[in-house]
């Protein structure tokens, strides 16, 4: 008897598995599509007489970009001082403090910045706009787009992905300058390093391939944000608790995608 129940959970885990599988495929397929046709309306929109709005993607920075500056500040500068503290307690076993500078400016652009700056995004404004297009879909707003003759990735998702690719950028290079303000402001209490001198050390050590690579980053995690976001929006069903599911879901696949996409492009870019 334990033989046929043996097989029939094997059989069970392969399909579970092959389906789980075939999903995955799908999604990415969906993403792929999704972020091809976007580009195209982006790019060839007016030459059919139906370009992207420019007050929707203004309105989509602000959203994006300017309202979440001062949370990005703030969590940025914790992150610098925090980093200075760790340096500092490590390097002072050696009496090297003085290297903070280095490790507080290399941390912050290459790593924290825009790995700080996507995960709240993605919390921010990814959540945002699943539940934003999950709602339409709910309401049966995005059929009646449709019925109306405007498509619906013209009309929500391209201008959603554009000001993610200005603004997330943006916010990473401010992010940069609150962490090393952070950590600047932390060395000179701790071991009296004048900000000018850490200002000056700062810029000696730090080359611009260090910033391109956040920089890159960036661009790379606006894209996942923003397609996690409204997919997963376009795919609600159920009502409310199906908004609630999708939202969830889009916060918890975009910051997951953007911690591997973070691994996988360290291990490409400082080898």
């Amino acid at each position: 008897m334990a033989e046929p129940d043996s097989r029939n959970s094997v059989y069970l885990f392969v399909e579970h598995t092959g389906r789980v599988f075939i999903r995955a495929v799908e999604e990415a397929g969906y993403l792929c599509a999704l972020l091809i046709e976007s580009f195209f309306w982006l790019i060839c929109g007016p030459f059919f007489k139906q370009p992207v709005r420019s007050p929707a993607i203004f309105s989509q920075m602000m959203a994006i970009g300017i309202a979440a500056a001062p949370i990005v500040f703030i969590l940025s500068f914790a992150v610098g001082i925090m980093l200075a503290i760790q340096i500092i307690y490590n390097l002072r076993i050696f009496g090297a403090e003085s290297q903070v500078v280095g490790g507080v400016a290399l941390s912050v652009t290459r790593e924290f910045g825009p790995l700080i700056t996507s995960i709240l995004v993605a919390g921010r404004s990814g959540s945002a706009l699943a539940a934003r297009i999950g709602t339409m879909q709910v309401n049966q707003e995005v059929d009646a787009l449709r019925v109306m003759g405007i498509n619906p990735v013209r009309y929500l998702v391209s201008p959603s992905l554009m000001a993610m690719l200005i603004m997330l950028p943006t916010l990473t290079f401010f992010s940069d300058i609150a962490g090393i303000l952070g950590g600047a402001l932390y060395a000179s209490v701790e071991i009296g390093l004048g900000l000018e001198a850490y200002a000056f050390q700062t810029l000696e050590i730090l080359k611009m391939d260090d910033i391109y690579q956040g920089l890159i980053k960036s661009v790379v995690f606006a894209v996942i944000i923003s397609l996690i976001g409204v997919s997963n929006g376009f795919m609600v069903s159920g009502g409310a608790e199906g908004v609630g599911k999708a939202t969830t879901r889009s916060v918890v696949l975009s910051i997951s995608y953007i911690v591997v996409a973070d691994m996988i492009f360290t291990y490409f870019l400082n080898r």
